[in-house]
């Protein structure tokens, strides 16, 4: 039987046109958008230097400014959270249940470091380009105050904010501080920079 399968070919044969056959009236939407896109004077849409100036100069409004650390300190943070709302699962019933209390680092693993300084205090941005963490590829630096466009060339390295949601679950208080997974807590370190 699977020979005879194989052995047929498939064949067709033009059936001519049966009916009025028009041609297509619409034009390629592509071409189209394309066509119209070509038309617009972007320059007066975007103005590229403004652009430019309010990405290298964002700041997030929830920014927790942190005072330096004035000893070395260490303690672990605990992650574990409390629903404040019920979570539904999409079918009318409840997934998880106000109330319903769990620690994230029983589920995933965090394998990055988490750096957070003042990116305006040029002692801590000392610090961090002479520590461990600087040539670091899973250590992330945050940032509590300073400009992260221009830190990011200065270090030549991605920089990112601390939000006030981060700094509040890490239990941070001052900077600089270092972050890291210790079984079921966040190991914090505080350096006092001399």
């Amino acid at each position: 039987m699977a020979l005879l399968l194989a052995g047929q070919t498939a064949s067709g044969k033009d059936l001519g046109t049966v009916g009025t056959v028009y041609p297509i009236a619409e034009p390629d939407a592509l071409k189209e958008l394309k066509s119209r896109a070509a038309r617009v004077d972007w320059n007066k849409v975007f103005d590229r230097e403004k652009v430019r100036r309010k990405v290298t100069n964002f700041k997030p409004r929830d920014l927790k400014k942190l005072p330096a650390a004035h000893r070395d300190r260490s303690f672990l943070a605990d992650l574990t959270y409390t629903l404040d709302m019920d979570i539904p699962d999409g079918k009318g019933g409840i997934l998880y249940p106000k109330g319903y209390t769990f620690n994230p680092l029983d589920y995933v693993r965090m394998r990055r470091t988490i750096v957070v300084i003042n990116g305006n205090d040029r002692r801590q941005v000392e610090w961090f380009r002479k520590s461990p963490w600087f040539k670091d590829i899973n250590a992330m630096l945050l940032l509590t105050d300073g400009g992260y466009h221009a830190l990011g060339e200065s270090l030549r390295r991605p920089v990112f904010y601390a939000s006030r949601l981060i700094v509040e679950r890490l239990q941070l208080k001052a900077v600089p501080s270092v972050a890291a997974q210790k079984g079921r807590f966040m190991e914090v370190r505080e350096y006092h920079v001399r």
